[in-house]
Protein backbone atom coordinates (compact mmCIF):
# COMPACT_ATOMS: atom_id res chain seq x y z
CA UNK A 1 0.00 0.00 0.00
CA UNK A 2 1.29 3.17 -0.97
CA UNK A 3 0.79 6.44 1.98
CA UNK A 4 1.37 9.79 1.66
CA UNK A 5 3.26 12.46 4.36
CA UNK A 6 2.76 16.26 3.90
CA UNK A 7 5.32 18.27 6.35
CA UNK A 8 7.03 21.03 5.92
CA UNK A 9 10.07 20.07 3.63
CA UNK A 10 12.75 20.67 5.84
CA UNK A 11 11.06 17.76 7.66
CA UNK A 12 10.28 15.44 4.91
CA UNK A 13 12.68 13.15 5.35
CA UNK A 14 12.35 12.20 9.09
CA UNK A 15 10.78 9.42 9.75
CA UNK A 16 11.02 9.54 13.62
CA UNK A 17 7.63 10.29 14.86
CA UNK A 18 9.12 13.62 16.83
CA UNK A 19 6.93 15.98 15.86
CA UNK A 20 3.97 14.22 16.85
CA UNK A 21 5.65 12.91 20.01
CA UNK A 22 6.22 16.33 21.02
CA UNK A 23 2.93 17.61 20.56
CA UNK A 24 0.24 15.04 20.58
CA UNK A 25 -3.00 15.10 18.12
CA UNK A 26 -5.89 13.12 17.33
CA UNK A 27 -4.24 9.48 17.59
CA UNK A 28 -1.53 10.10 20.16
CA UNK A 29 -1.05 11.67 23.03
CA UNK A 30 2.55 13.67 24.11
CA UNK A 31 5.33 11.67 24.41
CA UNK A 32 3.95 8.65 22.02
CA UNK A 33 6.12 9.14 18.76
CA UNK A 34 3.70 8.29 15.69
CA UNK A 35 3.96 9.07 11.86
CA UNK A 36 0.72 10.64 10.42
CA UNK A 37 -0.17 9.47 7.13
CA UNK A 38 -2.85 9.31 4.67
CA UNK A 39 -4.18 7.12 1.96
CA UNK A 40 -4.57 10.33 -0.89
CA UNK A 41 -2.70 13.44 -1.24
CA UNK A 42 -5.86 14.98 -0.91
CA UNK A 43 -6.65 13.74 2.42
CA UNK A 44 -3.14 15.14 3.55
CA UNK A 45 -3.55 18.51 2.08
CA UNK A 46 -7.08 18.65 3.71
CA UNK A 47 -5.48 17.66 7.35
CA UNK A 48 -2.20 20.12 7.21
CA UNK A 49 -5.49 22.89 5.78
CA UNK A 50 -7.61 22.02 8.76
CA UNK A 51 -4.74 22.87 11.43
CA UNK A 52 -3.76 26.01 9.56
CA UNK A 53 -4.74 29.63 10.20
CA UNK A 54 -7.06 30.91 6.94
CA UNK A 55 -5.05 33.22 4.75
CA UNK A 56 -2.15 31.02 5.47
CA UNK A 57 -0.77 29.48 2.17
CA UNK A 58 1.12 26.24 2.70
CA UNK A 59 4.84 26.83 1.35
CA UNK A 60 7.93 24.81 1.45
CA UNK A 61 6.19 21.59 1.70
CA UNK A 62 6.49 18.16 0.24
CA UNK A 63 4.81 15.13 -0.08
CA UNK A 64 6.63 12.00 0.03
CA UNK A 65 5.18 8.47 -0.59
CA UNK A 66 5.89 5.52 1.77
CA UNK A 67 5.12 1.57 0.83
CA UNK A 68 4.01 -0.76 3.49
CA UNK A 69 2.99 -4.03 3.45
CA UNK A 70 -1.33 -3.96 3.62
CA UNK A 71 -1.43 -7.04 5.27
CA UNK A 72 0.41 -5.27 8.17
CA UNK A 73 -2.01 -2.85 8.67
CA UNK A 74 -4.50 -3.37 11.80
CA UNK A 75 -7.90 -1.58 10.69
CA UNK A 76 -9.88 0.74 13.65
CA UNK A 77 -13.46 -0.20 12.88
CA UNK A 78 -15.76 2.31 13.67
CA UNK A 79 -17.56 0.89 15.95
CA UNK A 80 -14.23 0.07 18.27
CA UNK A 81 -14.24 4.36 18.83
CA UNK A 82 -16.61 6.37 21.26
CA UNK A 83 -19.34 8.23 19.64
CA UNK A 84 -17.42 11.57 19.75
CA UNK A 85 -14.22 10.68 18.01
CA UNK A 86 -15.09 13.35 15.55
CA UNK A 87 -15.14 16.20 17.53
CA UNK A 88 -12.72 19.35 17.91
CA UNK A 89 -10.89 19.65 19.78
CA UNK A 90 -10.37 15.91 20.23
CA UNK A 91 -11.33 14.07 23.22
CA UNK A 92 -8.77 12.13 25.14
CA UNK A 93 -10.55 9.28 24.48
CA UNK A 94 -9.21 9.05 20.85
CA UNK A 95 -5.65 9.48 22.02
CA UNK A 96 -6.12 6.74 24.58
CA UNK A 97 -7.19 3.97 21.62
CA UNK A 98 -4.71 5.48 19.18
CA UNK A 99 -1.57 4.98 21.79
CA UNK A 100 -3.24 1.46 22.22
CA UNK A 101 -3.08 0.49 18.54
CA UNK A 102 0.17 2.41 17.89
CA UNK A 103 2.06 0.46 20.51
CA UNK A 104 0.93 -2.71 19.67
CA UNK A 105 0.45 -2.74 15.87
CA UNK A 106 3.13 -1.53 13.53
CA UNK A 107 0.66 0.21 11.44
CA UNK A 108 -2.88 1.21 12.32
CA UNK A 109 -5.53 2.76 9.88
CA UNK A 110 -8.49 4.86 10.65
CA UNK A 111 -11.24 6.78 9.46
CA UNK A 112 -10.38 10.25 8.58
CA UNK A 113 -12.31 12.40 10.60
CA UNK A 114 -13.09 15.18 8.01
CA UNK A 115 -13.44 12.85 4.93
CA UNK A 116 -15.18 9.48 5.83
CA UNK A 117 -14.44 7.77 2.74
CA UNK A 118 -10.12 8.27 3.16
CA UNK A 119 -8.47 6.70 5.76
CA UNK A 120 -5.42 8.25 7.77
CA UNK A 121 -2.86 5.42 8.30
CA UNK A 122 -0.78 5.90 11.78
CA UNK A 123 3.15 4.65 11.57
CA UNK A 124 4.05 3.17 14.52
CA UNK A 125 7.79 4.55 16.39
CA UNK A 126 6.34 2.65 19.73
CA UNK A 127 5.44 -0.50 18.72
CA UNK A 128 6.12 -3.43 21.30
CA UNK A 129 7.49 -6.02 18.47
CA UNK A 130 8.36 -3.56 15.58
CA UNK A 131 8.98 0.05 14.84
CA UNK A 132 8.08 1.56 11.78
CA UNK A 133 11.54 3.06 9.91
CA UNK A 134 12.83 3.71 6.62
CA UNK A 135 15.74 0.90 6.56
CA UNK A 136 13.34 -2.11 7.00
CA UNK A 137 12.03 -2.55 3.47
CA UNK A 138 9.51 0.42 3.50
CA UNK A 139 10.07 2.72 0.41
CA UNK A 140 10.33 6.48 0.99
CA UNK A 141 9.88 9.01 -2.14
CA UNK A 142 9.73 12.73 -2.09
CA UNK A 143 7.62 14.38 -4.18
CA UNK A 144 7.83 18.18 -3.73
CA UNK A 145 5.36 20.83 -3.98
Amino acid sequence: MIVFRLSKSLYSNDLSGKGAEKAGARWNSKGIAMIYTSDSRALCTAEIAVHTPLGNVLEDYSIITIEIPEDSIREVKIEELPSDWKTFPHPDSTQRIGNKFIIDNIFSCIKSAISGSSRRIQLSCESKSQRFSQSQNHSCRTIYI
